[in-house]
């Protein structure tokens, strides 16, 4: 029996992109907050590892809530522009709850370098964040219908490589 691990290869790859480009991410922004300034090495350490994580919280949560809600069996190779569109915009929709929430109970606040969404509180920077970080992720995401052979096979998946219990195909089998 043969199963379609596309939907896994894909999600892994997404993941990733969304993990590594967030970490940069989060660290690029930090003199957009007053911790830059106030905070120790410590503390922004631990806001950077922080963020991050609930970034990529963020990104599988609205991928799997995309998917469940718009995507179909062959996800990633149908559907998979609405999908992502989807996930974008509740990204964003979350991320702006979020950076709302964060400052306005003083959990974060931002320096006077962070620009803001006219007419809000909210941090513009964040919200740029799930317009630039998800294109390569959803990139990347996509790449894995063409380069499966680079990605490490799944329990239970088949394989390309050959195990020593097949028969090469110049060996008799009895």
């Amino acid at each position: 029996m043969t199963r379609d691990v596309s939907w896994v290869l894909a999600l892994r790859r997404y993941l990733c992109v969304v993990a590594l480009a967030s970490l940069a991410w989060e660290s690029a922004q930090l003199p957009l907050y007053t911790l830059w300034k106030t905070g120790s090495a410590r503390e922004m350490a631990f806001m950077v590892a922080h963020c991050t994580g609930g970034d990529v919280l963020i990104a599988g949560t609205t991928l799997i809530g995309s998917l469940l809600l718009i995507g179909m069996t062959g996800w990633p190779q149908a559907g998979f522009l609405p999908v992502a569109a989807t996930t974008v915009i509740s990204g964003l929709g979350t991320t702006a709850i979020i950076e709302h929430v964060s400052t306005a109970r003083g959990f974060s606040t931002y320096s006077d370098l962070m620009p803001l969404l006219p007419g809000t509180n909210i941090g513009f920077s964040p919200l740029v964040q799930w317009i630039v970080i998800p294109t390569p992720a959803f990139a990347a995401a996509r790449s894995a219908l063409s380069k499966r052979s680079l990605d490490l096979p799944i329990m239970g998946s088949p394989t390309s490589r050959a195990t020593p219990h097949q028969a090469r195909s110049d060996q008799v089998v009895p």
